[in-house]
């Protein structure tokens, strides 16, 4: 009997197998589970075994993040920070440390500020020239949709009181028209299209941080949601594909190929081309992410219908829907014909309907061809479409840590969607009633990669920590089983990596070890639970 080069042992052992969802012990020889079961593995140890006891704590299939920007969250991690606080005096001080620390740098870039910290979300110019009137500031915020700028940058920009919004987005203004120092979705481009961008180097170590914080979570693999040129961003695809090379790339990575809303079908064949360069190692690039909107927050994702005013009124406004619909159903059926996968960014349910529409249609001409087309974030969804998703065979990919209470949903969104919308949000209930497949990601730097918060608030619907006892629309919370599953085998299957994502034998060994059963304690406590190791393939490539 081959001899077992990696052991656990004294489970639990959760295995994510409908047939046997717990176990005691499980064996890895190379890169593969081999055995799954109790005191019977035990005879796969060998001299040469490497035997990790779990007692006390618990195995799980590696998580996966099916939504994510992580070299863009590592090299931010080398900018300025503002995240972490929600203070402005705080926000002012690290800026002005940060100048300070780096006199030579031309311009001051970064970000994390949180809306919810600044009167209708805005900051102004006036307040980051107190601390840097003489470099350009460039700072986008949490949710990377808007960005706040000083006055030197709006004056190399050339943006002025006649400088006209794009289509895309807005130039918010002070009260005689001058730009005001945010700039929102498609307007940051004005401005970040003068940041020195970054150097191939610089992305590089990025993805090796980005990647060092992932493994150090219990994240083995991800899609990385957005590959190409967009908002003044560089291409991150060359950092993959060098640390594929050189071996450094130890997680499994699937990228969405960047669709520029402001052409149209004749990308396609490019695509087709980058899918074929982009593969490498543990990396591939089979899917095309398409931002059909924006977010609520600043009234740009799509809504069926307008967003209401400080006073409750109907305003003229229902958002942008970035790719003309018709349209869009007519590339999504060429991309799906081409076996592309096709990943929506869709915030509003307008533009919900319209990535549903384009899958329809795509389904139609078509037939079932199994591309696995998801759609991200999902913050309102018309009931009249929720069983849509398992009909159309669309994946429901969540973003759990959005669905609580918090003062950017409290204060900057539900008194503008309204009672009704407001209860549409994040509807994970309904959609696993409905039938539908869940995945679950983060969005980081958006939002914290970490998944076992967002198991947290994805089985209380609440943040971790919060006083507040409030519960985000309780009838959406997800049982735990039903969100570990998200995170892992309906992400795996998101991200095409079908040989990981339960512990079975013959699977890929990507695994994690927490320190404790989450599934023993009380749910609040879920977010206490730590990273002990993770492993790819058999290999650690964390240990706490």
């Amino acid at each position: 009997m081959t001899k077992a080069d990696l052991v656990f042992t004294h489970g639990p052992v959760h295995t994510g197998d409908p047939a046997r969802t717990r176990a005691g012990s499980l064996a890895v020889t190379g890169e593969r589970i081999t055995a799954v079961g109790h005191d019977d593995v035990r005879e796969l140890i060998g001299p040469a075994t490497e035997v990790v006891d779990l007692r006390g704590k618990v195995l799980l299939a590696g998580f996966q993040d099916a939504h994510i920007h992580p070299v863009f969250g590592g090299t931010e991690l080398a900018e300025c920070d503002l995240t972490g606080t929600v203070g402005v005096a705080d926000y002012l001080a690290r800026i002005r440390a940060f100048a300070d620390a780096h006199p030579d740098r031309p311009w001051i870039t970064g970000g994390g500020w949180s809306m919810e910290s600044f009167e209708g979300g805005l900051p102004t110019r006036l307040l980051l020239d107190s601390v840097v009137p003489d470099r350009p500031v460039y700072l986008v915020n949490r949710d990377h949709h808007g960005a706040w700028v000083n006055t030197r940058a709006l004056e190399l920009a050339g943006l002025t009181k006649e400088s006209a919004d794009p289509a895309d987005g807005r130039i918010e203004r002070e009260p005689d028209g001058t730009p005001g120092g945010t700039l929102q979705e498609g307007a940051t481009g004005l401005v970040s299209r003068l940041v020195p961008p970054s150097t191939a180097a610089d992305r590089l170590a990025g993805l090796l941080r980005a990647q060092e914080v992932l493994h150090s979570l219990g994240v083995t693999g991800w899609q990385d949601a957005m590959l190409g040129v967009y908002g003044g961003h560089p291409d991150p695809s060359d950092a993959y594909l060098a640390a594929a090379r050189a071996g450094t790339l130890t997680a499994r990575v699937n990228g969405a190929l960047w669709w520029d809303r402001e052409r149209g079908a004749e990308q396609i064949d490019e695509l087709v081309a980058r899918r074929e360069e982009l593969a490498y190692g543990r990396f591939r690039a089979g899917s095309v992410k398409i931002m059909q909107d924006g977010v609520a927050e600043n009234f740009t994702a799509a809504m069926t219908t307008p967003y209401l005013d400080g006073c409750g009124c109907a305003t003229a406004n229902s958002g942008l829907s970035f790719v003309d619909p018709l349209a869009l159903r007519s590339y999504v059926t060429r991309l799906d014909a081409l076996d592309f996968q096709v990943h929506f960014h869709a915030l509003g349910d307008r533009a919900v309907r319209e990535a549903l529409d384009a899958i329809e249609a795509a389904v139609e001409t078509n037939g079932r061809r199994g591309n696995r087309h998801h759609l991200a974030h999902l913050q309102v969804v018309h009931p009249d479409d929720v069983a849509r998703f398992a009909r159309l065979g669309a994946i429901a990919n969540i973003q759990p840590l959005w669905a609580a209470h918090e003062p950017q949903m409290d204060e900057l969104t539900i008194p503008f969607l309204g009672p009704e919308r407001a209860a549409w949000q994040y509807p994970f209930g309904s959609l696993l009633r409905a039938g539908a497949t869940l995945a679950a990601g983060s969005d980081w730097p958006v939002s914290s990669p970490d998944p076992i918060a967002g198991l947290h608030v994805a089985v209380n619907r609440k943040e971790p920590g919060t006083a507040d006892e409030r519960v985000f629309l309780p009838e959406q919370r997800l049982d735990l089983t039903t969100a570990v599953a998200a995170y892992t085998a309906g992400s795996a299957h998101v991200n095409g990596h079908d040989e990981t994502g339960t512990l079975v034998p013959g699977m890929l060994a990507d695994l994690v070890v927490l320190d404790r059963d989450i599934f023993t304690g009380p749910p609040e406590e879920i977010a206490d639970a730590r990273v002990d190791s993770t492993y790819v393939g058999g290999a650690r490539v964390y240990s706490a």
